[in-house]
């Protein structure tokens, strides 16, 4: 039984979060990055507590956690482990998708599975936003759709049961249905990519070939170019994962202040966790407005990558030759800002950034 039942309470219920974070989570953060058996040991240990059911209505046996709730859950997570904030994330994002279903079979059947039998869930549609040719297809056919092309990132192979495909229908329109994540005639998935952080979450290809996907597998059917409708509607939510990963650089700045009692460094400690209290304090309080503008959001999203980015370098740079070490926390979290930071990245993203490197 959840420890969480209790949640009304924000502060009690982020401290037991963290309490288990300090105590189970942290001790191995370097070996779960790299290893895909410790992760898993790791997102066993939200799935007891209940974790991996925040979005999911009480109605349904979810904890329901408000938006602040969840998204401080997120900040907090990451600044533990930023490939089990990232794994458990991809979950999350799936149930938020079948939760809004407007297809109530299917949210019958998998929200109670995911509930009851802890059925995991992953998402293969960051396709969508890439222009020109679609890369995967769907094409109606009697009693469902026929599935045609490559998904260039599907995370959580051999970890999720399913994921959320995303393909694109003859009139443009966005699909998104239900697949098994197992390999099957019609469908292949590569060998983990080999990428430079968060390694343990295996991250995969995979390619279709005439597959079937059953009409009562359909989790949703948007318009053509409802993704970059949403990225915009949404992009200020990710700064939560990115402040947590800024939180755990700082954390490192503190610790070698402490054993190392230089006052500059001390000052610089002080500075960004000034910098980041402010920033934390504006994002949590806009995440309550109702009516805010795209830009604003924007803004603070930029502003909580470059913090995240120059919290990294500081937490490396008071750590010496030290930080060259693979399994060193500094590098750890240094990689975790590059994910980050490029994170459900939109092309407005890249500009800002890119117009602050050149003018700031």
């Amino acid at each position: 039984m959840s420890i969480y039942k209790e949640i009304n309470n924000l502060e009690n219920f982020l401290d037991k979060v963290e309490f288990y974070l300090q105590e189970f989570v942290t001790p191995f953060a370097s070996e779960i990055d790299h290893s895909p058996d410790a992760l898993k040991k790791a997102l066993d240990g939200l799935i007891k507590h209940s974790l991996l059911s925040a979005r999911i209505p009480q109605s349904w046996g979810g904890l329901e956690l408000n938006p602040e709730m969840f998204y401080l859950l997120q900040q907090l997570l990451s600044q533990y482990s930023g490939a089990l904030a990232f794994l458990q994330l991809q979950h999350q994002g799936a149930v938020n998708a079948i939760v809004k279903s407007e297809n109530e079979a299917l949210k019958q059947n998998y929200l109670t599975k995911i509930v009851k039998e802890n059925l995991l869930c992953g998402l293969g549609f960051s396709q969508l936003r890439r222009q020109g040719k679609p890369m995967i297809t769907a094409t109606p056919i009697q009693g469902g759709y026929e599935i045609n092309g490559n998904v260039p990132w599907i995370t959580g192979f051999d970890f999720f049961d399913i994921f959320i495909l995303g393909a694109t229908l003859p009139e443009g329109q966005e699909l998104r249905g239900i697949v098994p994540f197992t390999p099957s005639s019609q469908v292949r998935f590569s060998e983990p990519m080999k990428l430079g952080a968060m390694q343990s979450t295996n991250t995969v290809t995979a390619t279709f070939e005439n597959y079937f996907l059953p009409e009562n597998n359909i989790v949703a059917i948007a318009q053509p170019g409802d993704i970059h409708n949403n990225d915009k509607k949404v992009v200020l939510y990710p700064c939560f994962l990115v402040l947590g990963c800024a939180k755990a650089g700082l954390n490192i700045v503190e610790i070698v202040a402490q054993k190392k009692q230089l006052d500059f460094i001390k000052e610089a400690y002080d500075h960004l966790y000034e910098e980041w209290q402010i920033c934390h304090n504006k994002i949590r309080t806009a995440i309550n407005i109702e009516n805010r503008s795209f830009e604003d959001d924007l803004q603070l999203r930029v502003w909580s990558i470059n913090l995240a980015q120059r919290c990294a370098t500081a937490a490396v740079t008071v750590s010496s030759g030290a930080a060259n070490y693979y399994n060193h926390p500094a590098q750890r979290v240094y990689k975790e800002a590059l994910v980050f930071s490029v994170f459900a990245q939109t092309t407005d993203i890249m500009k800002e950034i890119l117009e602050q490197l050149m003018y700031n």
